[in-house]
């Protein structure tokens, strides 16, 4: 019987979360602002590849970002029955990990590194780095996310698992955000050139990336704190066998519109304060950084609520909260509210539905599959969260597709209708995910 990770164990494997977070940034996020950057009426980025529309609707970027992720879904089931499948002294996890974790790190660079002044050279390029980053990616994430639930073999440990690897995911987050406000230094006080000032951020990102992915690998021990079995199922038995939990079906499509709303948002913040705020783009870094810190302050009251009355209650008025904040933002500088006081308060009000999100979803997919494995017998767990991210990688998908688009509507200060467009979008999107996570049956654990 494996042992219960002391906090020690679960702080060194959360620091591979941060690491994760970090590294998988700028690709998720920075994408559009380096290759379809906004229109402020300042000196930003070359057109590295085509800016107009492609079939009257669509764009290069959103091209090249949506299939990426759709690569990305279809490795999910694929990698997780191989770590489902695997077995090694080193650890059945940590192996394909150890093998993903340089490539990714350096990937995540090379995204931003465009290698011609030809248009269509620098498509084909970006295409082969970015398929090369979401398989690597892939690769370390999903053996990553199974151990949630190997680690926590205890319901009371899964809880605080999650709790740690949300704080680090935030902090990987908000210190990738911190790439607007490193470039801003580079730019001023070095006299960088923007090109090269947001390369130097994004490189400094991927190095640190780089050493918080090594730490579970080389000081987690597997063997002595995980409960694991090898799984001897196919993977069309091993997927089936998932999708047929209705309870986690319903889940997975609520957790599919989230990440759609949520990825508008994330890969928006830089328009959304530079246009529709009319702030300097270093603001995005203290939006973020003020939500992040406050949704800190609330992890122990989050954690205290759901074991007193669920994840259900919770996650729900978490969807409605970020309801509000997506209609709000959508209507900067249309209803009558000083900039600045908005600015702030949907900052400070992001922070319930972040900590909520951050916390509660691995803890319900944890949960799942120990039931799962209480009537089956079969361990799943790399193909339970692989069926996650496949899903959540679908709304991400359609995310990168649907918002460039959106902004041919108008990216501009004098034309900023795309702009409101896309958070109009997350606002629908956020509002369908609340209706599906109605139909989700919450049941006690009892391990």
């Amino acid at each position: 019987m494996p042992q219960r990770p002391p906090l020690r164990v679960i702080i060194c494997y959360a620091i591979g979360q941060l690491g994760w977070s970090l590294a998988s940034y700028s690709v998720f996020n920075l994408l559009l602002y380096f290759y379809m950057p906004p229109e402020t009426g300042e000196t930003t980025f070359p057109n590295f590849i085509f800016q107009g529309a492609v079939l009257g609707l669509f764009t290069v970027v959103g091209f090249v970002g949506s299939g990426g992720r759709i690569f990305d879904a279809i490795t999910d089931p694929l990698i997780a029955n191989w770590s489902d499948r695997a077995s090694s002294s080193f650890g059945k996890r940590k192996k394909l990990m150890a093998i993903a974790v340089v490539p990714f790190a350096v990937l995540s660079f090379l995204v931003f590194m465009p290698i011609s002044e030809s248009m269509t050279t620098n498509t084909i390029w970006l295409m082969v780095i970015i398929f090369l980053f979401y398989f690597f990616m892939t690769l370390y994430v999903v053996p990553y996310t199974a151990l949630i639930s190997e680690l926590g073999h205890h319901k009371d440990d899964r809880l605080l698992i999650s709790t740690v690897i949300s704080v680090t995911w935030a902090l990987g987050f908000l210190f990738g955000n911190g790439i607007y406000a490193i470039q801003t230094f580079f730019e001023n006080s070095q006299n960088i050139e923007p090109t090269l000032a947001f390369q130097y951020s994004v490189g400094i990102m991927a190095f640190i990336a780089l050493l918080c992915m090594l730490f579970p690998i080389f000081f987690l021990n597997e063997n002595k704190y995980a409960k694991q079995k090898t799984a001897t199922v196919d993977i069309q038995q091993s997927l089936r066998s998932v999708l047929q939990n209705t309870n986690f079906r319903y889940f997975i499509f609520s957790d599919l519109t989230y990440w759609l709303a949520v990825t508008f948002i994330q890969i928006g913040v830089s328009y959304y304060v530079t246009i529709l705020f009319g702030l300097e783009k270093s603001m995005a870094t203290l939006f973020s950084a003020l939500g992040f810190f406050i949704s800190f302050l609330i992890y122990v009251p989050i954690n205290i609520l759901a074991k007193r009355y669920g994840k259900k209650p919770i996650l729900q008025f978490a969807f409605l909260t970020f309801c509000l904040i997506f209609i709000l933002t959508a209507l900067v500088g249309i209803i009558p509210m000083p900039k600045m006081l908005l600015f702030y308060s949907l900052a400070i009000l992001t922070a319930f539905p972040l900590a909520a999100f951050g916390i509660l979803p691995n803890t319900i997919i944890a949960d799942i599959i120990h039931e799962h494995e209480g009537k089956s017998g079969e361990q799943l767990s790399a193909m339970f969260y692989g069926a996650r991210n496949f899903m959540m990688k679908i709304g991400i998908t359609l995310s990168n597709l649907i918002f460039p688009s959106l902004l041919l509507l108008g990216k501009s200060i004098e034309e900023p209708m795309g702009i409101r467009m896309t958070s109009f979008a997350a606002f629908i999107f956020c509002l369908i995910g609340f209706f599906i996570f109605l139909k989700y049956q919450e049941k006690p654990t009892k391990v």
